[in-house]
């Protein structure tokens, strides 16, 4: 009895402290020799992009992205996961127009995450910023706070044509009004890879993956690359160290996790 007794006083003592520092649960060290978690990022290379939009349109049909409409669309109040911005240079007649295909950056200090009042956009420990579509109470503090403007507002609910409805991927939930939605690296099928590859009895690899987003398996110009940033093997950290490479807005601290490769006249 004395040492159920102790054992319950441990127990309790373990509770309280972990009730006046959640953290220290899950802030144990690692054992030696575990396995780093990955880092997951994505490189576009500009030289590459031709402005095509096959990624805009593969992105838009596997997750599900619902279409505006002309009143929308109309209000700027299209969703767009993956767009492409042009930036155009010189004058006429020596114009040159530059691509640049734009997710969700995956910050890995995303200001999206640090003001959701209830938490239903957080960054898992996989880097990827998540959202919880269910959780989210339409505030639009995450919209407001991104620079990127890679967040979007579900004005209305989303009419599916019962055509369109055939088409929908059953393996990406359907997002109802009020509610924000962005980028997700297509968590879906990374889920599904590695749970194929522990099937096979193997680590998950990096040409698993390297193709995996809808995004970099739909581009005919093979500019998409994603992968494991904390992998120094990996095709996407041979290209972070590239001197072509850059993030967008470097300066705010973001630390983005989509780098881009800077056009041809820079690869000397």
């Amino acid at each position: 009895m004395d040492s159920r007794r102790t054992w319950i006083g441990k127990f309790a003592g373990v509770v309280a402290a972990a009730a006046l520092s959640p953290r220290r649960l899950f802030s144990a060290s690692k054992p030696e020799g575990a396995a780093k978690k990955p880092r997951w990022g994505m490189v576009i290379d500009l030289d590459k992009c031709t402005g095509c939009g096959g990624c805009v349109v593969a992105c838009r049909a596997e997750n599900n992205v619902p279409v505006a409409g002309p009143d929308n669309t109309g209000r700027d109040r299209s969703i767009r996961w993956m767009d492409i911005l042009t930036v155009n240079e010189g004058r006429y007649p020596d114009l040159r127009r530059q691509f640049f295909p734009t997710p969700c950056n995956h910050c890995q200090e995303a200001p999206c995450t640090k003001v959701c009042p209830v938490g239903a956009t957080f960054r898992n420990e996989e880097g990827i910023v998540a959202q919880i579509w269910a959780r989210c109470i339409g505030c639009r503090y995450c919209t407001t706070a991104c620079p990127y403007t890679r967040r979007y507002f579900n004005w209305s609910a989303p009419q599916w044509s019962e055509e369109a409805r055939s088409l929908l991927n059953p393996d990406v939930a359907l997002r109802p009004k009020g509610v924000v939605e962005k980028c997700t690296f297509c968590h879906h099928r990374l889920r599904a890879t590695r749970e194929n590859a522990r099937a096979e009895g193997r680590p998950l690899a990096d040409a698993d993956v390297r193709k995996l987003p809808a995004c970099a398996q739909s581009c005919p110009a093979d500019a998409i690359t994603f992968g494991d940033l904390n992998d120094p093997e990996s095709q996407v950290s041979l290209f972070e160290k590239s001197p072509r490479a850059f993030r967008l807005q470097e300066e705010l601290g973001t630390h983005p996790k989509v780098i881009y490769l800077r056009e041809g006249k820079w690869k000397e």
